[in-house]
């Protein structure tokens, strides 16, 4: 019995050696996706402690740069005063990286964070709760008191100089102030108030 599609004899199917040279290596080059450059956010181009005039804001990417550039540019003191952490502010990649940077560039600099409710950012997760269980040395967040009177705005402090202000935490609207010691001092007497008792 002779099938055309049977196998050679095996001592017929030595195959000739394969002369191959490789030609080099590759680098892989992808490029940088949409989405990540829409993620992007770029600091306000004013210097904290230097320029005077007050800033105002209307949108949320504004409102971004400003507080992008205060957490950036401060060297001792970082405080929040916030409803719910803000997501839509303060749950960011580059928010994240400039706190790190901040409060591992010495062992003296604290970041205090007073929020009025946790249990969102609790279920949703947010990079700041993630970043005060990696660094809880010098990172503090507390609920505001229940009972303690306070108005319901939204603002940052950063250092003696710095304030991003929002009366209506609802809103993106407010301003910010890059060299402002005297309010700066009255909004920190207040934090510390309500941070004492929280």
């Amino acid at each position: 019995m002779n099938d055309e599609n049977a196998p050679p004899d095996e001592k017929q199917t030595e195959l000739p050696a394969i002369d191959f040279q490789s030609p080099g290596r590759f680098s892989v080059h992808n490029p940088t996706s949409i989405r990540s450059i829409l993620e992007q956010r770029e600091p306000a181009p004013f210097r904290l402690g230097e320029h005077q005039p007050l800033q105002r804001f209307t949108s949320a990417e504004e409102a971004q740069a400003h507080a992008l550039a205060l957490l950036q540019q401060s060297r001792s003191n970082l405080c929040l005063y916030t409803p719910d952490l803000e997501p839509w502010l303060y749950n960011h990649s580059s928010v994240q990286d400039a706190c790190t940077r901040f409060l591992l560039a010495s062992p003296k600099n604290r970041l205090r964070i007073l929020v009025r409710d946790v249990s969102r950012p609790v279920k949703q997760g947010h990079r700041l709760l993630n970043l005060a269980q990696r660094i809880s040395s010098n990172l503090h967040i507390r609920r505001l008191n229940p009972d303690h009177p306070s108005e319901d705005i939204a603002y940052l402090l950063a250092d003696a100089r710095g304030l991003l202000m929002r009366a209506h935490p609802e809103d993106y609207a407010g301003y910010a102030l890059y060299n402002d010691p005297g309010r700066v001092r009255l909004q920190q007497a207040e934090f510390d108030q309500a941070w004492d008792i929280s």
